[in-house]
């Protein structure tokens, strides 16, 4: 049965027959691969928006009917689908028309011009006047308009531009404000020409296509050195790490943290200022960077290639050596420094002296800072880094280390230098020695000899010996931080699948006057880079057409593969020729080695030598060999070819680092432990390893779809206002960047299998959604595409479709991203409704089931209720002792209310037995707890209060009758009603005099009585003038009386019997008793250090405990008195 949907809103309403059960059509119509990552306008949510109409409409033309999906209006508060942030689509590609004025008989729509601030796409800032954007919109192709274009762009300040997708970057050799956070929010989702060129989009695109098509991508940085190829992938992984992990997962966190710092401690230790660049990176590196499923990085790895070791011996005129050494050495303590046996001054090293001379940088000693915190941070132990700064000072050393010839023998010139190395290594100084000049050699018969150094080879093996130290600590560095950053139980069925995006900064070609060994293997490197340039970009791009029968312009282009063939065929290469010299018996010659190259490659057309070219005096004879690169020709000296390419290192110096005590060194060296008289395989050539890692590169970077930055370097004197063009035009012909644009003006911009652009698109089209009912999908393709009026703009392949025009493909995007919230809400309609009824079911059944549940628990209650106190009136205690249930919680309040009740009748039980003449004594105890507030654990409550003790024989039998006499006298005579309190106490004068004396409290006044003379009254205090009562938390019996005239009474109660008695308490709670009866306020504060005023000088008085003592007095302190009580 048909069923039709009516979504009502304010746009037009959309009629689609939906054919069987809703929910499951809509799940398997919605089977396509849909992630949210861009943005989109908000307000999605209940809000109505328009439908796009097509970027390119022929005028006057009419479309077939289009699906419209207005934004429907629901009673309910939506739930965000995932991808949405803040009611806002997270996806969809903007929708600019990127390429000028529209083509002819197509006007450009108002959803374009809405979106789109400048005819060309851009944003706003890059009009006309600064060039051409894209080189793809010049108006000729050839080289005079695409320097003109690149020129006028450089002297603008616009050092970005597109070719297509590929981004050419000029180095400006000057800080720029193209970078920051706000920069990154304005590239953050944009589609690649929403903004003006820029590293952030090329970055941003690799991510949206990894994470909306779970693709590995790669970002593939290449130019010459000094063109700003680190500076790009800097900033590149900068972006990356600012636009994931929104919700700040401390994991993810910390991976990013990691991976940027990895690259200052990387540029440290393998980069070094050069005459084209003052931060030459000399290795090439590859970083792998892991996301989960949601975009978040998880970890990584890097690869690193071809450390420019030989760099350590010596460099070219007006180079230096890497940053480490000088870092170390301007950048450390005094204290480091003498426990390193250093000096500051680089001229003092061998090694360092070449670059020492008008060549440091001023950031050496700020740099030495960031790097030792940027170990901290990646996790370096302290350890670690001090181990690391011995080997940079071990290096130092070893080349300060001269032989001298004696006799037949070798010598140290310099034998100090051995303790401090044998110190800085952690190894023997005599194993050291023996090291330096001699080496072990195995016999036949499994017999180990010594063999003594003349002082030519203890300088090379000394030189091999810093070389191979610098390169394993360098590949330490990168191991360790690569133990950090690996993605750790990391479960593709738990986690989801991880996908990678890849960035690859590795060395540019190199040309300079003498070029070696390094040099050769460095624009080999880029040979083979420019190969899968021409690979992925070009070549694959035409055959693709030619295998579609899509007709076009074929676009000639310089292939290279006869060059990288030149380097690298088996058996016939470069590097063929050269391992087999390396393996031949016998003294080996690099003369020997040209000579075999000139016999095999003497016919071939992109080598050269001087014997091959008579003519050619550019080229000396019997040393120099040139190859036609496609970047031009280099002139290679084949000095040092042998030895760099076996990369010798004696037996002795691995067996030395591996028994050193330090476990950093030892860990440099695993194949220090194999025997000397063990048999092992011969280990691979240098520029064998070279090779096959430049084969696994270059695979594992075909598998992964590519993104280009082309770094162009606008002049040799680093300024930022020259622009030279030769200089440009040179880098512009050998990175194929013409060929390029040639390409991307006659090809197509995006290309898909039919079946894959339905998935994604077929919900814009009514024809198409949401399942076609056409022959093929290629008719279903056509039928969207005329929909939307984009048949001039596109090409139908055998088995995909071609779109020319990127500005097409993003209309199709944006309409998808507005649509796609509509169809999520659908969906969630649904599903919602399902659950809510579902849970409607669960919620009466469970209401149900709660309310018999609670009825039970309720009444089970009350009948234990009753039971347990349904005698608590022929208790003795009155129920006290009972204990009350554990209530439901319904009956919390209940059961807090009932104990509040039988608290109040438990207590009129009690009261009622209580004789009347008890009652005063209830009162005053009463009134004693409120003041006393629990403060005073210790107050006399369970004894029974005798007020009047001086008139009780037991405690006063001596003076019990003149006390009688006293107080009728004093009764005659002020006529006060009844005696409230009498005691014994000491008490302390503002003279610091302590006295025996005795109080009487009446209900008018307070007597300080002198026991001695018949209770002569000494002083009298009307209760009216006592305005408040200090006692301690303490057992002590300390009682000071506040009095208006701030003349106040400290007393301690004594000669009590018992003499353990507690009377403070009874004391305040007669006063308070008095005090309430009489409707006057006395003020009551418990204090261990209470302050009190004699005769207007402020005191303070404190008590302290002695064993010694048998009865209470007091002494004087520095600011008061003292209480020195007995312990009790």
């Amino acid at each position: 049965m048909a069923k039709q949907l009516r979504v009502s809103g304010t746009g037009r309403t959309m009629a689609v027959l939906l054919r069987g059960r809703f929910p499951q059509l809509m799940l398997r119509a919605l089977s396509f691969p849909w992630t949210c990552q861009g943005g989109v306008s908000p307000g999605w949510a209940g809000a109505s928006v328009p439908a796009p109409t097509c970027c390119a409409s022929p005028q006057g033309s009419r479309s077939p009917p289009r699906i419209s999906l207005a934004k429907p209006t629901l009673t309910t508060e939506p739930i965000a689908p995932p991808g949405t942030q803040n009611g806002v689509w997270n996806e969809g590609a903007a929708h600019l028309c990127d390429s000028g004025a529209p083509p002819e008989g197509h006007s450009v729509c108002g959803w374009c011009s809405l979106l789109s601030p400048s005819p060309s796409g851009m944003a706003e800032q890059e009009s006309l006047e600064f060039g051409k954007a894209d080189f793809v919109l010049l108006d000729q192709v050839t080289m005079e308009h695409f320097m003109e274009n690149l020129k006028l762009r450089f002297e603008m300040g616009r050092i970005y531009t597109y070719i297509g997708e590929v981004v050419v970057s000029m180095n400006p050799y000057k800080q720029t404000q193209l970078y920051g956070k706000d920069v990154i929010e304005q590239y953050q989702g944009r589609e690649l020409y929403e903004r003006p060129p820029h590293l952030y989009a090329v970055a941003d695109a690799a991510y949206k296509a990894m994470k909306r098509r779970a693709k590995d991508t790669c970002i593939v940085i290449s130019g010459e050195s000094g063109a700003g190829k680190t500076e790009a992938s800097k900033y590149i992984m900068q972006y990356i790490a600012a636009i994931t992990n929104p919700s700040q997962r401390e994991e993810v966190e910390r991976v990013k943290n990691v991976l940027l710092k990895s690259n200052c401690v990387l540029e440290a230790f393998g980069n070094a200022k050069t005459n084209r660049n003052d931060n030459s990176s000399r290795f090439g590196k590859y970083m792998d960077i892991n996301f989960d499923f949601k975009g978040d990085p998880t970890g990584g790895h890097i690869n690193n290639y071809l450390l420019e070791k030989s760099r350590i011996l010596h460099q070219q005129p007006g180079e230096r050596n890497f940053h480490s050494f000088y870092q170390l050495l301007l950048g450390t303590s005094d204290a480091q420094l003498a426990s390193l046996h250093l000096c500051r001054d680089p001229a003092a090293y061998r090694f360092t002296s070449e670059g020492a001379s008008n060549n440091l940088l001023a950031s050496d000693q700020s740099n030495f800072k960031a790097v030792a915190d940027a170990m901290k941070v990646i996790g370096f132990s302290p350890e670690e880094i001090d181990s690391v700064y011995k080997i940079l000072a071990t290096i130092l050393h070893l080349g300060n280390v001269s032989f001298v010839a004696e006799g037949d023998a070798v010598e140290i010139e310099n034998r100090e230098l051995v303790s401090q190395l044998a110190e800085l290594t952690s190894t023997r100084p005599e194993s050291l020695l023996r090291t330096l000049l001699y080496r072990a050699v195995a016999t036949g018969g499994g017999e180990v000899i010594e063999k003594g150094h003349s002082a030519k080879e203890a300088n090379y093996a000394r030189d091999a010996c810093a070389k191979a130290i610098y390169e394993r600590l360098f590949c330490w560095i990168v191991g360790r931080i690569n133990t950090v950053i690996e993605v750790k139980n990391y479960d593709a069925r738990l986690h989801g699948k991880n996908t990678v995006i890849a960035v690859l900064d590795i060395y540019g070609f190199e040309i300079f006057k003498s070029n070696s060994f390094e040099q050769f293997c460095i624009n080999y490197c880029n040979e083979k880079l420019q190969q899968l340039f021409i690979e992925l970009i070009l070549r694959q791009e035409q055959e693709e057409y030619q295998r579609e029968g899509i007709e076009w312009q074929h676009i000639e282009y310089f292939n290279n593969q006869i060059i990288v063939d030149l380097v690298e065929q088996p058996h016939k290469g470069i590097i063929s020729i050269l391992d087999e010299a390396c393996l031949t018996g016998g003294q080996v010659t690099d003369a020997m080695f040209l000579e075999s190259m000139n016999t095999k490659l003497g016919k071939h057309p992109h080598y050269a030598s001087r014997k091959l070219c008579t003519t050619d005096k550019s080229m000396e004879f019997g040393r120099d060999f040139r190859i036609k690169h496609y970047a031009g020709n280099v002139t290679y000296s084949v000095e040092g070819f042998i030895d760099k390419n076996k990369d010798t290192l004696f037996q002795d110096f691995k067996r030395l680092m591996y028994n050193s005590t330090d476990p950093v060194l030892r860990d440099m060296w695993p194949e220090g432990e194999v025997s000397i008289t063990e048999v092992t395989k011969r280990p691979l050539t240098a520029a064998t390893l070279f090779k096959n890692s430049m084969v696994a590169l270059v695979e594992n970077l075909a598998s992964k779809e590519p993104y280009y930055v082309r770094c162009i370097k606008p002049n040799d004197q680093k300024s930022p206002l020259l622009f030279d063009a030769e200089r440009c035009r040179h880098q512009v012909e050998y990175l194929g960047l013409l060929e390029n644009v040639r390409v991307r003006r006659a090809g197509f911009a995006y290309r898909q299998p039919y079946g894959r652009f339905l998935l994604r698109y077929k919900m814009t089209c009514e024809y198409t959604w949401p399942n076609h009912l056409m022959p093929t999908d290629q008719e279903a393709t056509q039928a969207l595409i005329n929909q939307h009026g984009f048949q001039d703009d596109v090409a139908y392949g055998h088995t995909k479709l071609f779109i020319r025009m990127p500005q097409t493909l993003f209309c199709l995007e944006q309409e998808r991203a507005q649509l796609i919230p509509i169809i999520v809400l659908l969906l969630q309609k649904a599903w919602r409704g399902a659950l809510a009824r579902r849970r409607c079911r669960y919620l009466r059944a469970i209401y149900t089931i709660m309310g018999y549940y609670k009825r039970l628990k309720v009444k089970t209650y009350l009948l234990e209720l009753v039971h347990r106190f349904q005698a608590v009136r022929s208790m003795a205690d009155y129920g006290k002792s009972v204990e009350w249930p554990d209530p439901p919680a319904v009956l919390m309040q209940f059961q807090e209310n009932s104990k509040l009740l039988f608290r109040r009748w438990r207590a009129r039980q009690i009261v009622k037995n209580i004789p009347p003449s008890d009652m005063a004594q209830i009162q005053a105890k009463v009134a004693a707890m409120e003041v006393l507030q629990g403060l005073r654990k210790d107050w006399g409550c369970q004894r029974n209060w005798g007020r009047d003790y001086l008139s009780s024989v037991a405690e006063n039998p001596v003076m019990a009758t003149q006390f009688a006499r006293r107080v009728q006298a004093l009764k005659d005579k002020v006529h006060f009603g009844s005696v409230l309190f009498s005691c014994h106490v000491r008490k302390i004068n503002r003279f610091n005099k302590s006295r025996d004396r005795a109080i009487l409290v009446t209900d008018q006044h307070l007597y300080k009585l002198e026991p001695k003379k018949e209770y002569k009254v000494m002083r009298t205090l009307p209760l009216s003038m006592v305005t408040g009562v200090s006692v301690t938390s303490c057992q002590d019996q300390l009682v000071v009386f506040h009095t208006q005239t701030h003349d106040d009474l400290v007393i301690c109660f004594h000669k009590m019997q018992p003499e353990e008695d507690n009377r403070v308490g009874e004391l305040v709670g007669v006063l308070v008793d008095h005090f309430k009866t009489t409707k006057r306020e006395l003020q009551v504060r418990v204090s261990d250090c209470i302050q009190l005023s004699l005769r207007g000088r402020k005191r303070l008085v404190a008590v302290q405990t002695r064993h010694e003592l048998a009865f209470p007095d007091f002494g004087k302190s520095r600011d008061g008195f003292v209480l020195y009580c007995p312990r009790r």
